[in-house]
């Protein structure tokens, strides 16, 4: 009996150090497959945090009405529909009143072209929103050199006559042309740039 103990008593010991290093390996390769987790999901979850958070910003000024909007219509990849609401109503036909839900790509396209000149914080004036086929056939008829297009994308509200104060209305056009997004029309005359989210063109 003491003699077979004294035999596995060597064999024992063996079992517990290779044991302990195998718990002691275990748990290095837990701690790396941790740490590279970590190392792969945090840039992650960094940009998850920073696109969810970007907010999306416009200012208005209408010169038909006289009325201003300060509105967030858009976090991350979120439209908000309340402030969408709000830019519909703004943006109405200020002959009748009518209101129609406006693309958000458009606002989008305001949002880059204010940025694109860095006037991103700086207020947009709006000469002409959405039109009813009523003031678009009123506009387009009222004399032989209105510029105003029988099938107006301003009747599908997705387009809008602007200008930017301080800024040249040719540079804006150049920057809207440069974004290569959709329709722009220049109207030097009347001092002001149509911008669409139709197919590009320029006129």
């Amino acid at each position: 009996m003491g003699l077979s103990g004294q035999k596995l008593l060597p064999s024992a010991k063996t079992f517990v150090a290779e044991l302990r290093n195998a718990i002691v390996k275990s748990r290095h390769s837990l701690h790396l497959l941790g740490l590279a987790l970590f190392l792969f999901l945090a840039p992650l979850g960094h940009s998850t945090q920073s696109s969810a958070a970007r907010e999306y910003h416009l200012r208005f000024f209408h010169t038909h009405t006289g009325e201003r909007l300060d509105v967030v219509y858009r976090r991350g990849d979120q439209y908000i529909p309340a402030a969408l609401d709000e830019l519909d109503h703004f943006l109405r036909d200020h002959r009748t009143g009518d209101v129609k839900h406006f693309d958000p790509r458009l606002f989008d396209l305001l949002h880059d072209l204010t940025a694109s000149l860095g006037d991103s914080s700086g207020e947009i004036d709006v000469v002409c929103g959405y039109r009813t086929p009523w003031s678009n056939e009123f506009l387009r008829t009222r004399s032989a050199h209105t510029g105003v297009a029988q099938h107006s994308l301003h009747m599908q509200a997705e387009a809008i006559d602007i200008r930017l104060p301080g800024i040249p209305t040719s540079e804006l056009r150049d920057a809207a042309l440069r974004l290569h997004r959709g329709g722009v029309g220049y109207y030097r005359t009347s001092d002001f740039v149509h911008v669409d989210v139709g197919r590009v063109r320029r006129w």
